[in-house]
C-alpha cells in the first residue's frame, strides 16, 4: 500500500511535555499504510504549513506518535496543539532503519538530543524480540539533564539493555557523565566485528560518532545515519532535500554511512 499524498485529518489524543521546548503528541485517525521505524510523516498545521516529523511511536492501526521541538511557525502550532485538535497527516515517507540487517547481531544505538525520538521505536522493537538480536547498547547525549527525553523509557530500557547517558552541561545534583557522546562509544558492550549501529542527531555529531564507531571496529556499511535536509514534498518531487545524487525524503532519511560519507565531505552540499 503506497503512501497517502494528501493530508488526512488526525485528532490529537494526548500531549505530553518532554522538555521546555519539546512535546510528544499522540494522533488518532484513519488507518494509513504502516510506518516502519525511521520513516516520517508530513504533519500539517492547517492554515500555517507542514513539516516532516519522524515517528517516535505507534505507526499502525490509526495511531501515530510524534515527538517534536518548537523551532518555527509550523512546529510552534503543533507544539501547542492539545487533545481534540486536528492535525493533517500524509505518509509514510522515506527509508527506515534496517532492522533486518541487525538480526543476529549486537546493536549500538547512538542518539543526540531529539535524535532519540526516531530511534525510540528501534529500541522498542529490539527489546520486544530479544531472541532475534544480540546485545543492545543505547548511548545518549543531551545538552543538559533537563533536555533528556523519555526518562521513564530510559529506566525501563536499562533493565534489559546497556543505557549510558552523557550531558554537555551538568546541573546541580547531576552525578553522571559530562562531555561528548563519542566518549561513550568505547564503553559499548558489543562485539564490533559483529555489530550494527544506528545513529541520529545533529549532522556534525553523527559524522563524529560514525568515525568513532569506525575506529571502534564497526564497518561503515553497518552504520546507519538519519539525515534531515529541507524536505518539502516528502516524495522526491521538488528537489529541496537533494544531497548529491540522493533525495533524502525518498532515498533517506536513513542511509548507510558508507554511501553518504563522501557527500558529507563536500562543503557545497
Amino acid at each position: 500500500m503506497s503512501a497517502v499524498t494528501e493530508p488526512v485529518p488526525y485528532r490529537v489524543t494526548t500531549r505530553e511535555a518532554e522538555t521546555a521546548d519539546t512535546v510528544t503528541i499522540e494522533l488518532a485517525g484513519p488507518v494509513l499504510p504502516e510506518f516502519r521505524p525511521g520513516q516520517f510523516a508530513m504533519l500539517t498545521a492547517y492554515g500555517i504549513g507542514e513539516v516532516p516529523i519522524s515517528l517516535s511511536g505507534g505507526g499502525s492501526g490509526g495511531r501515530l506518535v510524534h515527538t517534536l521541538r518548537n523551532v518555527g511557525a509550523v512546529t510552534a502550532a503543533l507544539y501547542a496543539a492539545g487533545p481534540g485538535e486536528v492535525v493533517g497527516v500524509r505518509g509514510p515517507f522515506g527509508v527506515g532503519w534496517d532492522l533486518a540487517s541487525a538480526r543476529g547481531h549486537d546493536v549500538v544505538i547512538v542518539a543526540g538530543g531529539i535524535g532519540l525520538a526516531p530511534l525510540r521505536p528501534v529500541v522498542a522493537a529490539l527489546l520486544a524480540r530479544p531472541a532475534d538480536f544480540g546485545r543492545v547498547s543505547v548511548l545518549i547525549g543531551a545538552r543538559t539533564p533537563a533536555d533528556l527525553l523519555f526518562p521513564a523509557d530510559l529506566r525501563r530500557w536499562g533493565r534489559h539493555a546497556q543505557v549510558e547517558v552523557i550531558v554537555d552541561r551538568p546541573a546541580d545534583g547531576w552525578a553522571g557523565d559530562v562531555g561528548l557522546v563519542t566518549t561513550l562509544i568505547p564503553r559499548a558492550e558489543v562485539d564490533p566485528a559483529a555489530a550494527v549501529a544506528f545513529v541520529c542527531g545533529p549532522e556534525v555529531m553523527m559524522r563524529f560518532v560514525a568515525e568513532a564507531l569506525r575506529r571502534r571496529g564497526i564497518a561503515e556499511p553497518a552504520i546507519g545515519v538519519s539525515l534531515e535536509r529541507d524536505m518539502k514534498c516528502g516524495a522526491g518531487w521538488c528537489g529541496h532535500c537533494q544531497l548529491g545524487p540522493l533525495l533524502l525524503c525518498r532515498d533517506g532519511p536513513v542511509v548507510r554511512y558508507d554511501t553518504v560519507e563522501p557527500l558529507l565531505r563536500v562543503r557545497e552540499m
